[in-house]
Protein backbone atom coordinates (compact mmCIF):
# COMPACT_ATOMS: atom_id res chain seq x y z
CA UNK A 1 0.00 0.00 0.00
CA UNK A 2 1.30 3.43 -0.98
CA UNK A 3 2.36 5.67 1.91
CA UNK A 4 0.24 8.84 2.09
CA UNK A 5 1.91 12.21 1.66
CA UNK A 6 0.11 15.39 2.71
CA UNK A 7 1.53 18.87 2.12
CA UNK A 8 0.61 22.12 3.83
CA UNK A 9 1.38 25.17 1.72
CA UNK A 10 1.30 28.37 3.78
CA UNK A 11 1.93 31.91 2.55
CA UNK A 12 4.57 33.84 4.50
CA UNK A 13 3.23 36.95 6.29
CA UNK A 14 0.39 36.92 3.77
CA UNK A 15 -1.16 40.38 4.20
CA UNK A 16 2.28 41.99 4.26
CA UNK A 17 3.37 39.95 1.24
CA UNK A 18 0.32 41.11 -0.74
CA UNK A 19 1.25 44.73 -0.09
CA UNK A 20 4.90 44.13 -1.02
CA UNK A 21 3.99 42.56 -4.35
CA UNK A 22 2.97 46.01 -5.57
CA UNK A 23 5.48 47.88 -3.42
CA UNK A 24 8.78 46.03 -3.95
CA UNK A 25 10.58 49.02 -2.43
CA UNK A 26 9.31 47.75 0.95
CA UNK A 27 11.06 44.38 0.75
CA UNK A 28 13.34 43.94 3.79
CA UNK A 29 11.75 46.99 5.42
CA UNK A 30 9.40 46.89 8.46
CA UNK A 31 5.76 46.65 7.37
CA UNK A 32 2.60 46.20 9.45
CA UNK A 33 -1.05 45.78 8.43
CA UNK A 34 -3.74 47.20 10.70
CA UNK A 35 -7.22 46.05 11.68
CA UNK A 36 -10.50 47.28 10.17
CA UNK A 37 -10.46 50.56 12.07
CA UNK A 38 -6.66 50.99 12.04
CA UNK A 39 -6.67 50.26 15.75
CA UNK A 40 -4.48 47.16 16.10
CA UNK A 41 -1.66 45.40 14.25
CA UNK A 42 -2.95 42.22 12.61
CA UNK A 43 -0.02 41.31 10.34
CA UNK A 44 3.72 41.91 10.69
CA UNK A 45 6.76 41.53 8.51
CA UNK A 46 9.70 39.69 10.05
CA UNK A 47 11.40 43.02 10.65
CA UNK A 48 8.45 44.14 12.80
CA UNK A 49 8.39 40.83 14.67
CA UNK A 50 12.10 41.25 15.44
CA UNK A 51 11.26 44.56 17.15
CA UNK A 52 9.19 42.61 19.68
CA UNK A 53 5.82 43.91 18.49
CA UNK A 54 3.16 41.28 19.17
CA UNK A 55 0.07 40.40 17.18
CA UNK A 56 -3.03 42.51 17.99
CA UNK A 57 -0.95 45.23 19.68
CA UNK A 58 -2.85 48.57 19.71
CA UNK A 59 -1.13 51.05 17.42
CA UNK A 60 -1.04 53.83 20.00
CA UNK A 61 1.09 51.66 22.30
CA UNK A 62 3.92 51.33 19.77
CA UNK A 63 3.89 54.78 18.16
CA UNK A 64 7.42 55.38 19.46
CA UNK A 65 8.67 52.24 17.68
CA UNK A 66 6.76 53.11 14.51
CA UNK A 67 8.44 56.51 14.33
CA UNK A 68 11.90 55.36 15.43
CA UNK A 69 12.12 52.42 13.01
CA UNK A 70 10.02 54.00 10.22
CA UNK A 71 7.50 51.16 10.13
CA UNK A 72 5.30 51.34 7.03
CA UNK A 73 1.61 50.97 7.95
CA UNK A 74 -1.24 49.68 5.77
CA UNK A 75 -4.95 49.50 6.44
CA UNK A 76 -6.48 46.07 5.81
CA UNK A 77 -7.28 45.74 2.11
CA UNK A 78 -9.40 42.58 2.20
CA UNK A 79 -10.48 42.90 -1.43
CA UNK A 80 -6.86 42.71 -2.52
CA UNK A 81 -6.00 39.89 -0.09
CA UNK A 82 -8.97 37.76 -1.14
CA UNK A 83 -8.10 38.13 -4.84
CA UNK A 84 -4.43 37.29 -4.25
CA UNK A 85 -5.48 34.28 -2.17
CA UNK A 86 -7.64 33.00 -5.00
CA UNK A 87 -4.70 33.29 -7.39
CA UNK A 88 -2.45 31.31 -5.04
CA UNK A 89 -5.05 28.55 -4.60
CA UNK A 90 -5.62 28.28 -8.35
CA UNK A 91 -1.89 27.86 -8.79
CA UNK A 92 -1.78 25.05 -6.22
CA UNK A 93 -4.52 23.11 -8.02
CA UNK A 94 -2.03 22.30 -10.77
CA UNK A 95 0.14 20.35 -8.31
CA UNK A 96 -2.42 18.05 -6.69
CA UNK A 97 -5.65 16.25 -7.61
CA UNK A 98 -7.06 17.15 -4.20
CA UNK A 99 -6.70 20.55 -2.52
CA UNK A 100 -8.34 21.63 0.74
CA UNK A 101 -8.37 25.40 1.19
CA UNK A 102 -7.88 25.66 4.95
CA UNK A 103 -7.76 29.44 5.29
CA UNK A 104 -7.10 32.56 3.23
CA UNK A 105 -3.35 31.85 3.19
CA UNK A 106 -2.93 28.08 3.51
CA UNK A 107 -4.04 24.85 1.86
CA UNK A 108 -3.55 21.12 2.30
CA UNK A 109 -2.53 19.14 -0.80
CA UNK A 110 -2.70 15.38 -1.27
CA UNK A 111 0.62 14.46 -2.89
CA UNK A 112 0.25 10.69 -2.48
CA UNK A 113 1.83 9.08 -5.53
CA UNK A 114 2.33 12.47 -7.18
CA UNK A 115 5.98 13.29 -6.51
CA UNK A 116 7.32 9.74 -5.98
CA UNK A 117 10.73 9.81 -4.26
CA UNK A 118 11.63 13.42 -4.98
CA UNK A 119 9.32 15.29 -2.61
CA UNK A 120 11.78 18.06 -1.75
CA UNK A 121 12.23 19.04 -5.40
CA UNK A 122 8.47 18.94 -5.86
CA UNK A 123 8.03 21.26 -2.89
CA UNK A 124 10.59 23.67 -4.35
CA UNK A 125 8.69 23.57 -7.66
CA UNK A 126 5.51 24.57 -5.81
CA UNK A 127 7.32 27.48 -4.12
CA UNK A 128 8.86 28.69 -7.36
CA UNK A 129 5.63 28.46 -9.34
CA UNK A 130 3.55 30.32 -6.75
CA UNK A 131 6.17 33.06 -6.47
CA UNK A 132 6.56 33.34 -10.24
CA UNK A 133 2.78 33.51 -10.74
CA UNK A 134 1.72 35.71 -7.83
CA UNK A 135 4.83 37.22 -6.21
CA UNK A 136 3.86 35.55 -2.90
CA UNK A 137 6.44 33.45 -1.01
CA UNK A 138 5.19 30.19 0.51
CA UNK A 139 6.62 27.42 2.67
CA UNK A 140 5.81 23.75 2.14
CA UNK A 141 5.61 21.14 4.89
CA UNK A 142 5.08 17.48 3.98
CA UNK A 143 4.34 14.35 6.01
CA UNK A 144 1.97 11.37 6.31
CA UNK A 145 -0.65 13.32 8.29
CA UNK A 146 -2.12 16.82 8.40
CA UNK A 147 -0.80 17.45 11.94
CA UNK A 148 2.75 16.48 10.94
CA UNK A 149 2.45 18.52 7.73
CA UNK A 150 1.56 21.54 9.90
CA UNK A 151 4.60 20.83 12.05
CA UNK A 152 6.83 20.46 8.99
CA UNK A 153 5.59 23.81 7.71
CA UNK A 154 6.36 25.41 11.07
CA UNK A 155 9.94 24.13 10.83
CA UNK A 156 10.28 25.15 7.17
CA UNK A 157 9.46 28.73 8.18
CA UNK A 158 11.58 28.75 11.32
CA UNK A 159 14.80 27.32 9.88
CA UNK A 160 16.00 28.91 6.64
CA UNK A 161 18.36 26.00 5.94
CA UNK A 162 15.32 23.97 4.84
CA UNK A 163 14.91 26.25 1.83
CA UNK A 164 11.26 26.67 2.78
CA UNK A 165 10.50 22.98 2.17
CA UNK A 166 10.57 20.10 4.65
CA UNK A 167 9.40 16.48 4.37
CA UNK A 168 8.92 14.57 7.64
CA UNK A 169 8.21 11.20 6.05
CA UNK A 170 11.51 9.90 7.44
CA UNK A 171 10.88 8.73 11.07
CA UNK A 172 14.38 9.74 12.21
CA UNK A 173 13.97 13.30 10.93
CA UNK A 174 10.43 13.43 12.31
CA UNK A 175 11.48 12.39 15.84
CA UNK A 176 14.38 14.84 15.78
CA UNK A 177 11.98 17.70 15.10
CA UNK A 178 9.40 16.46 17.62
CA UNK A 179 12.03 16.53 20.38
CA UNK A 180 12.85 20.21 19.88
CA UNK A 181 9.32 21.49 19.24
CA UNK A 182 7.37 22.92 22.21
CA UNK A 183 4.08 21.12 22.74
CA UNK A 184 2.12 24.37 22.35
CA UNK A 185 3.34 24.66 18.75
CA UNK A 186 1.33 21.57 17.78
CA UNK A 187 -1.76 22.21 15.69
CA UNK A 188 -4.82 21.99 17.93
CA UNK A 189 -2.99 22.36 21.26
CA UNK A 190 -4.27 25.55 22.89
CA UNK A 191 -2.81 27.50 25.78
CA UNK A 192 -4.92 25.86 28.48
CA UNK A 193 -4.31 22.35 27.13
CA UNK A 194 -0.58 23.06 27.01
CA UNK A 195 -0.63 24.10 30.69
CA UNK A 196 -2.29 20.82 31.66
CA UNK A 197 0.25 18.89 29.60
CA UNK A 198 3.12 20.71 31.30
CA UNK A 199 1.76 19.59 34.67
CA UNK A 200 1.97 16.02 33.33
CA UNK A 201 5.65 16.67 32.41
CA UNK A 202 4.79 16.78 28.71
CA UNK A 203 6.74 19.70 27.29
CA UNK A 204 7.63 18.74 23.70
CA UNK A 205 5.82 17.29 20.72
CA UNK A 206 7.86 14.12 21.23
CA UNK A 207 6.67 13.83 24.83
CA UNK A 208 3.07 13.96 23.63
CA UNK A 209 3.70 11.50 20.79
CA UNK A 210 5.00 8.95 23.32
CA UNK A 211 1.72 8.95 25.25
CA UNK A 212 -1.01 6.34 24.91
CA UNK A 213 -3.93 7.68 22.82
CA UNK A 214 -6.35 5.86 25.14
CA UNK A 215 -4.85 7.49 28.24
CA UNK A 216 -4.85 10.94 26.64
CA UNK A 217 -8.49 10.54 25.60
CA UNK A 218 -9.50 9.75 29.19
CA UNK A 219 -7.71 12.82 30.54
CA UNK A 220 -8.58 15.20 27.69
CA UNK A 221 -10.78 14.26 24.73
CA UNK A 222 -10.83 12.33 21.47
CA UNK A 223 -9.40 15.32 19.55
CA UNK A 224 -6.13 15.30 21.53
CA UNK A 225 -6.01 11.50 21.29
CA UNK A 226 -6.18 11.79 17.50
CA UNK A 227 -3.39 14.39 17.63
CA UNK A 228 -1.19 11.78 19.39
CA UNK A 229 -1.94 9.25 16.63
CA UNK A 230 -1.26 11.83 13.90
CA UNK A 231 2.12 12.69 15.48
CA UNK A 232 3.00 9.01 15.11
CA UNK A 233 2.09 8.95 11.43
CA UNK A 234 -1.44 7.52 11.65
CA UNK A 235 -3.81 9.70 9.65
CA UNK A 236 -7.03 10.59 11.49
CA UNK A 237 -7.92 13.80 9.66
CA UNK A 238 -8.94 13.44 6.03
CA UNK A 239 -8.69 16.18 3.43
CA UNK A 240 -11.99 17.92 2.81
CA UNK A 241 -12.90 18.22 -0.87
CA UNK A 242 -15.73 20.61 -0.07
CA UNK A 243 -15.49 23.35 2.48
CA UNK A 244 -17.96 22.77 5.30
CA UNK A 245 -20.72 25.36 5.48
CA UNK A 246 -20.59 27.71 8.46
CA UNK A 247 -23.18 26.98 11.12
CA UNK A 248 -22.93 30.52 12.45
CA UNK A 249 -22.11 33.79 10.70
CA UNK A 250 -21.01 36.80 12.72
CA UNK A 251 -20.30 40.27 11.39
CA UNK A 252 -19.29 42.93 13.92
CA UNK A 253 -16.87 45.80 14.17
CA UNK A 254 -15.38 48.21 16.67
CA UNK A 255 -15.78 51.85 15.68
CA UNK A 256 -12.86 54.22 15.39
CA UNK A 257 -14.95 56.88 17.10
CA UNK A 258 -17.72 56.23 19.61
CA UNK A 259 -21.29 56.39 18.28
CA UNK A 260 -24.04 58.04 20.29
CA UNK A 261 -26.67 58.59 17.61
CA UNK A 262 -29.20 55.80 16.98
CA UNK A 263 -29.35 56.52 13.25
CA UNK A 264 -25.60 56.07 12.81
CA UNK A 265 -25.66 52.86 14.84
CA UNK A 266 -28.61 51.60 12.80
CA UNK A 267 -26.84 52.31 9.50
CA UNK A 268 -23.71 50.52 10.69
CA UNK A 269 -25.77 47.49 11.73
CA UNK A 270 -27.52 47.44 8.33
CA UNK A 271 -24.12 47.40 6.61
CA UNK A 272 -22.94 44.49 8.76
CA UNK A 273 -26.19 42.64 8.08
CA UNK A 274 -25.72 42.99 4.32
CA UNK A 275 -22.23 41.49 4.61
CA UNK A 276 -23.52 38.60 6.74
CA UNK A 277 -26.37 37.77 4.36
CA UNK A 278 -24.00 37.85 1.38
CA UNK A 279 -21.90 35.20 3.12
CA UNK A 280 -25.08 33.25 3.87
CA UNK A 281 -26.14 33.19 0.23
CA UNK A 282 -22.63 32.37 -0.93
CA UNK A 283 -22.86 29.01 0.83
CA UNK A 284 -26.45 28.56 -0.43
CA UNK A 285 -27.92 28.67 3.08
CA UNK A 286 -30.77 30.29 5.00
CA UNK A 287 -31.04 31.37 8.63
CA UNK A 288 -33.74 31.02 11.27
CA UNK A 289 -32.16 33.15 13.99
CA UNK A 290 -30.89 36.72 14.21
CA UNK A 291 -28.95 38.15 17.16
CA UNK A 292 -27.95 41.80 17.56
CA UNK A 293 -25.42 43.05 20.10
CA UNK A 294 -24.13 46.48 21.16
CA UNK A 295 -21.64 47.58 23.77
CA UNK A 296 -19.66 50.52 25.10
CA UNK A 297 -15.90 50.46 25.68
CA UNK A 298 -15.26 48.03 28.58
CA UNK A 299 -11.68 49.27 28.92
CA UNK A 300 -12.71 52.80 29.85
CA UNK A 301 -14.07 52.71 33.43
CA UNK A 302 -14.54 56.48 33.42
CA UNK A 303 -17.46 56.15 30.99
CA UNK A 304 -20.91 54.69 31.78
CA UNK A 305 -20.97 51.03 30.73
CA UNK A 306 -23.74 49.28 28.82
CA UNK A 307 -23.80 45.95 26.98
CA UNK A 308 -26.80 44.10 25.59
CA UNK A 309 -27.67 41.44 23.04
CA UNK A 310 -31.06 40.25 21.86
CA UNK A 311 -32.17 37.39 19.61
CA UNK A 312 -35.17 36.59 17.48
CA UNK A 313 -36.21 33.24 16.02
CA UNK A 314 -37.65 33.53 12.53
CA UNK A 315 -40.89 31.72 11.73
CA UNK A 316 -39.61 31.10 8.21
CA UNK A 317 -35.94 30.68 7.29
CA UNK A 318 -34.58 33.19 4.76
CA UNK A 319 -31.43 34.71 3.29
CA UNK A 320 -33.12 37.87 2.03
CA UNK A 321 -31.11 40.90 3.09
CA UNK A 322 -34.24 43.05 3.28
CA UNK A 323 -36.06 40.77 5.71
CA UNK A 324 -33.06 40.15 7.97
CA UNK A 325 -32.15 43.85 8.04
CA UNK A 326 -35.68 44.77 9.13
CA UNK A 327 -35.49 42.22 11.95
CA UNK A 328 -32.01 43.39 13.01
CA UNK A 329 -33.12 47.05 13.15
CA UNK A 330 -36.18 46.13 15.19
CA UNK A 331 -33.98 44.27 17.67
CA UNK A 332 -31.57 47.21 17.85
CA UNK A 333 -34.45 49.55 18.67
CA UNK A 334 -35.37 47.32 21.64
CA UNK A 335 -31.92 47.36 23.26
CA UNK A 336 -30.62 50.80 22.28
CA UNK A 337 -30.35 53.33 25.10
CA UNK A 338 -29.46 57.00 24.54
CA UNK A 339 -26.72 58.63 26.57
CA UNK A 340 -24.05 55.99 25.95
CA UNK A 341 -20.97 56.05 23.72
CA UNK A 342 -21.11 52.80 21.77
CA UNK A 343 -17.83 51.21 20.72
CA UNK A 344 -19.11 48.11 18.92
CA UNK A 345 -22.18 46.51 17.40
CA UNK A 346 -22.76 43.36 15.42
CA UNK A 347 -25.18 40.82 13.98
CA UNK A 348 -25.08 37.05 14.28
CA UNK A 349 -27.00 34.60 12.09
CA UNK A 350 -27.75 31.21 13.60
CA UNK A 351 -29.76 28.03 12.98
CA UNK A 352 -28.24 27.95 9.51
CA UNK A 353 -29.13 25.16 7.11
CA UNK A 354 -29.01 24.47 3.40
CA UNK A 355 -31.55 26.31 1.29
CA UNK A 356 -32.84 23.09 -0.28
CA UNK A 357 -33.99 21.79 3.12
CA UNK A 358 -37.81 21.72 3.14
CA UNK A 359 -39.18 24.86 4.75
CA UNK A 360 -42.77 26.04 5.34
CA UNK A 361 -43.52 29.14 3.27
CA UNK A 362 -45.10 32.22 4.81
CA UNK A 363 -48.45 32.67 3.11
CA UNK A 364 -48.84 36.23 4.41
CA UNK A 365 -45.40 37.62 3.59
CA UNK A 366 -45.12 40.31 0.93
CA UNK A 367 -41.62 39.02 0.15
CA UNK A 368 -41.82 35.58 -1.48
CA UNK A 369 -39.15 33.24 -2.77
CA UNK A 370 -40.34 34.03 -6.30
CA UNK A 371 -39.30 37.68 -6.01
CA UNK A 372 -36.59 37.34 -3.34
CA UNK A 373 -34.13 34.89 -4.85
CA UNK A 374 -33.76 36.49 -8.31
CA UNK A 375 -33.34 39.94 -6.75
CA UNK A 376 -30.69 38.75 -4.28
CA UNK A 377 -28.83 36.95 -7.08
CA UNK A 378 -28.73 40.12 -9.18
CA UNK A 379 -27.54 42.20 -6.21
CA UNK A 380 -24.77 39.71 -5.39
CA UNK A 381 -23.64 39.49 -9.01
CA UNK A 382 -23.39 43.26 -9.36
CA UNK A 383 -21.64 43.69 -6.01
CA UNK A 384 -19.13 40.97 -6.88
CA UNK A 385 -18.13 42.84 -10.01
CA UNK A 386 -18.47 46.30 -8.51
CA UNK A 387 -17.99 46.02 -4.71
CA UNK A 388 -20.73 47.73 -2.68
CA UNK A 389 -22.30 49.21 -5.80
CA UNK A 390 -25.77 48.28 -4.53
CA UNK A 391 -26.88 48.64 -0.92
CA UNK A 392 -30.15 49.10 0.93
CA UNK A 393 -31.46 52.52 1.89
CA UNK A 394 -31.23 51.36 5.52
CA UNK A 395 -27.43 51.69 5.25
CA UNK A 396 -27.71 55.42 4.59
CA UNK A 397 -26.00 57.45 1.90
CA UNK A 398 -23.14 59.09 3.77
CA UNK A 399 -21.77 56.37 6.10
CA UNK A 400 -20.89 59.02 8.67
CA UNK A 401 -20.31 56.23 11.22
CA UNK A 402 -17.39 54.93 9.18
CA UNK A 403 -14.28 57.10 9.42
CA UNK A 404 -12.08 56.47 6.35
CA UNK A 405 -8.96 54.46 7.09
CA UNK A 406 -5.68 56.31 6.67
CA UNK A 407 -3.33 53.79 5.09
CA UNK A 408 -5.40 51.88 2.51
CA UNK A 409 -3.45 50.72 -0.53
CA UNK A 410 -4.88 50.54 -4.03
CA UNK A 411 -7.12 47.71 -5.23
CA UNK A 412 -4.47 46.74 -7.75
CA UNK A 413 -6.15 43.60 -9.08
CA UNK A 414 -9.88 44.37 -8.84
CA UNK A 415 -10.34 48.01 -9.90
CA UNK A 416 -9.48 49.26 -13.39
CA UNK A 417 -8.87 52.77 -12.07
CA UNK A 418 -6.33 51.52 -9.51
CA UNK A 419 -4.16 49.24 -11.62
CA UNK A 420 -0.45 49.47 -10.94
CA UNK A 421 1.38 51.83 -13.27
CA UNK A 422 4.73 50.74 -14.70
CA UNK A 423 7.04 53.36 -16.18
CA UNK A 424 9.86 52.41 -18.52
CA UNK A 425 12.77 54.79 -19.00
Amino acid sequence: MQQPLIALVDCNNFYVSCERVFRPDLINKPVAVLSNNDGCIVARSQEVKDLGIKMATPVYKVQHLIKRHKIHLFSSNYTLYADMSQRVMQCLEAFSPQVEVYSIDESFLDLTGVCENNSHSYGLAIRNKVYQTTGITVCVGMAQTKTLAKLANYAAKKWHKTGGVLDLSNPIRRNKLLKITPVDEIWGIGRQTAKRLHVMDIHTAYDLAMQSPESIQKQFNVVIARTVMELNGTACLALEDIQVDKQQIVCSRSFKRRLTDYQELSEALASFTRTATEKLRKQNSVTSSVTVSIRTNPHNPEEPQYQRSISSTLAHATNDTRQITCIAKRLLREIYKPGYRYQKCGVQLGYIHNKVTPNQSDLFSLVTEDNSEPLMQVMDKINQQFPKAIKLSAEGLTNTWQIPVEYLSQHYTTDWSELAVVKCH
